[in-house]
């Protein structure tokens, strides 16, 4: 059974996956570097890219792929460890004005 989950828009997004990567790996959100980068399609946004750091060299990454309405999660050894349907979601156009960057919040 698929999860759903509603994110309208691109804070509620990164606060959600900021958690569930945490949430798997045991860290603390507010203490583990988070980075996002845009992912393109013939130059076009298409979704997001996040990571977070931990200790020990550890790197979980989860991909927001906009057209598929699907959030993937991934642990460090590359696993995919969960797959979530979006019913709601950020519009991919509000994606153009925002460069890729390290979140603090």
């Amino acid at each position: 059974m698929d999860t759903v989950v509603a994110l309208k828009t691109c804070i509620e997004l990164r606060r959600f996956v900021r958690q569930v990567l945490c949430d798997h790996d045991r860290l603390d959100p507010h203490q583990t570097p988070f980075f996002q980068a845009m992912l393109r399609r013939s130059d076009k946004p298409c979704g997001l890219y996040f990571e977070i750091e931990g200790p020990r060299m550890l790197r979980a990454h989860a991909i927001w792929a906009a057209d598929e309405h699907r959030l993937l999660f991934y642990d460090s050894t590359g696993n995919r460890f969960a797959d979530m349907r979006l019913s709601e979601a950020p519009e991919v156009e509000h994606l153009i004005d925002e460069s890729s960057s390290t979140l603090a919040a």
